[in-house]
């Protein structure tokens, strides 16, 4: 239930990102014997135009085309595709299969190819990953976990992409974060007292990091079983286990009961969140916040109109960061 271009879970908190399941990626096998089998894994990497990173997501999910990951670093706006597979030979087959499906989308560079030592498969991703700050809070790789230092009254969160967490760079995640963070700076010593609610956690980033940020009660839900799933394993991969309530459902499901918070956070795409206007804005207590995000910059405008007009006496203001946008909307007390 996350960014709307990025359709996969594993794509909601994209920003240098790996997908998750590399379903066409060749792996250690066990022989008949029991024994591991190490093959020789390739990688093959060609750079793409990061305004066609949506476009080729598109076309592999469509198509259904396994084993290619996209990654993108909205820092430095460079975007990759990347494919790990048993043999240079098969690497270089499925580059050719992979070529012209994507020929029409915009231009692609010759491929890089090469050879992965035993493990390097599994870190061939890390040099893409970088730390990022958001006022005392700072989102930090799992593998920097013994020399990062983080300054006083400073708290991190630690991403690790294995578990599908993301890095947070993707514009969509970094908009809701740096709204998050000003929420919390602005109520004070009162956050301890204050909701948050994230609508469409994906792997439980920003829930978490409204934890991390002090807010006392944290709820978030997501329609993929999956998802919570994951939410779960990084709380306790930041020692938070039990921190967010973490559970399934939907936009009308997740707010049941009346349930309200001070914050909403809802990084979804633009149509579901017009489609659930009411309910996303029932659910903001008195003198709350609601965050949204998933949000194409051409969509804004749309989107701001049906929020504004749903609830006229509310606050509203947003931003753009490359291409995409949000919208936070305050409620009177």
């Amino acid at each position: 239930m996350r960014a709307c271009r990025l359709p996969r879970l594993h794509c909601a908190l994209a920003g240098v990102l790996p997908l998750r399941a590399r379903r066409g990626l060749a792996l250690p096998r066990a022989s008949a014997a029991g024994t591991v089998v190490h093959m020789r894994l390739y990688e093959i990497k060609s750079e793409v135009s990061p305004e066609v990173v949506d476009q080729i997501d598109d076309v592999l999910l469509e198509l259904g085309v396994d084993g290619w990951s996209l990654l993108q670093d909205v820092i430095v706006k460079r975007a990759w595709i990347v494919g790990i597979f048993e043999g240079e030979e098969a690497a270089r087959a499925r580059w050719e299969e992979l070529k012209p499906l994507i020929a029409g989308v915009g231009a692609v560079g010759e491929p890089d190819v090469r050879g992965l030592a035993d493990q390097d498969w599994r870190d061939s991703y890390k040099a893409h990953f970088k730390a990022s700050q958001f006022g005392r809070l700072h989102w930090v790789p799992v593998w920097e976990r013994e020399t990062f230092q983080p300054g006083a009254g400073e708290v991190v969160i630690w991403l690790d992409p294995g578990l599908a967490f993301g890095t947070g760079n993707h514009e969509t995640t970094r908009l809701c974060c740096e709204r998050l963070v000003v929420l919390a700076e602005k109520a004070g010593d009162r956050r301890a007292d204050l909701r948050v609610i994230d609508a469409g956690c994906g792997s439980g980033i920003l829930a978490l990091s409204a934890a991390k940020l002090g807010f006392g009660r944290v709820a978030a839900f997501d329609n993929d079983a999956e998802a919570v799933r994951v939410s779960e394993e990084n709380a306790a991969l930041n020692g938070l286990t039990g921190a967010v309530e973490f559970f399934t459902g939907d936009l009308v499901s997740g707010f049941a009961g009346g349930r309200q918070a001070e914050v909403v956070l809802a990084n979804i795409q633009a149509d579901v969140l017009m489609r659930f206007v009411n309910e996303l804005t029932g659910a903001v207590a008195p003198g709350g916040a609601l965050v949204l995000s998933g949000i194409l910059a051409i969509e804004l405008e749309q989107v701001r109109a049906v929020f504004a007009a749903a609830v006229p006496t509310w606050a509203v203001e947003s931003r753009v960061m490359g291409e995409w946008s949000d919208v936070a909307l305050t409620r009177g007390t």
